[in-house]
């Protein structure tokens, strides 16, 4: 699939066309991946964030946010009920928190290692080639880093660099590759200033970088962000701006199935967000084979807010369990055993 044809996708409103981009990523995903979903136990361990992302409300411009770092017991906790769950994986996620020291986020890798035979996801943002290469040769077998967005110019409008320290999301990622970790990524869709060019390129972008998990989401806004201002965010030009519709959300997820046929690509909480009644499945649908549900303690997931009204803040862990089973095999999918490691990292052995 060349530049061309995904711009052409994208731009599409024949619905009898979307039928066929639904029914080719499907059948692709069958293919490739099979009829499996796994889900992968999130936990959000930290809302603190030294960041200015003009898309985030964890942001450090934020003073409204009650800010909390989990202690190890508390994750360790979680992680274990993920377990008892029968999830292969944890997901440990934060704001790009510096309070996380090497050290201490050394031994919990080791210490949920040592006590589960869960996968370690990491999901702590920018970090030191050292620290990916300590918290890999404790135990951590996956790194998700999303690079939001292809373009530079508009990447740097968006996520504003540390002073002195350039940020280059797509250099991290090749590096997090070589070092040997399962890597993912992904954007956001329809942020502000993203034309059908650039989401074009950010698909092709997936499949320069072959990736192992690709996450796509609706951009939401977030009123405590440069972004979420309305008079800064409007474009009056709607043929070159993409829309952060849930539909441009699904032709992201086909297309990124087509692309990377053996990629692991979950159905995200963002979906779920904007379609709480059946956006999950129609992502699982349309080429995804993954779903987070969560596991954070109710008292910290309302401070977990990324964007606002997301879904499942008020359920306990047990609850997202039995919810998600009941969607996943509500449309004739199955639930996944074991780890769900990545059958484009298992293509790389062969």
């Amino acid at each position: 699939m060349e530049k061309e044809d995904i711009l052409a996708w994208l731009r599409t409103t024949d619905e009898n066309e979307l039928i066929k981009l639904w029914q080719m990523a499907d059948q692709v995903r069958q293919q490739n991946v099979g009829q499996e979903v796994h889900l992968r136990g999130l936990i959000e361990i930290s809302n603190i964030c030294v960041r200015k992302c003009g898309y985030c409300g964890l942001n450090i411009e934020n003073t409204a946010i009650g800010r909390y770092r989990m202690t190890e017991d508390e994750i360790v906790e979680c992680a274990h009920e993920a377990a008892s769950f029968g999830y292969g994986t944890v997901v440990m996620q934060a704001g790009e928190d510096h309070g996380i020291a090497t050290e201490w986020m050394t031994g919990l890798i080791q210490r949920i290692k040592r006590e589960t035979s869960l996968a370690v996801t990491l999901s702590l943002g920018e970090r030191t080639d050292e620290e990916y290469q300590t918290w890999f040769a404790a135990g951590a077998d996956r790194y998700l880093l999303r690079f939001e967005t292809s373009n530079r110019t508009l990447y740097d409008r968006i996520h504003p660099p540390l002073a002195g320290q350039p940020s280059d999301r797509i250099a991290l990622l090749r590096r997090l590759k070589q070092i040997g970790y399962e890597t993912g990524s992904g954007v956001m869709i329809g942020i502000p200033g993203q034309t059908y060019d650039d989401l074009a390129n950010d698909i092709l972008m997936f499949r320069e970088l072959d990736l192992d998990m690709i996450g796509v989401g609706p951009y939401i806004p977030h009123q405590a962000t440069f972004l979420g201002n309305p008079e800064l965010t409007t474009y009056a030009d709607k043929t070159v701006q993409v829309p952060n519709s849930e539909e441009m959300t699904y032709k992201t997820i086909a297309l990124s199935r087509l692309v990377c046929p053996r990629a692991n690509i979950p159905s995200t909480t963002a979906l779920a967000t904007v379609n709480t009644e059946s956006g999950r499945e129609l992502g699982l649908s349309r080429g995804a084979n993954i779903v987070m549900p969560n596991v954070t303690p109710r008292k910290y997931r309302a401070l977990y807010e990324i964007y606002p009204s997301k879904a499942c803040i008020d359920e306990t862990a047990s609850d997202c369990r039995s919810c998600m089973s009941r969607r996943i095999l509500s449309i004739g999918r199955t639930i996944g055993t074991g780890r769900g490691d990545s059958p484009n990292r298992a293509k790389h052995r062969e």
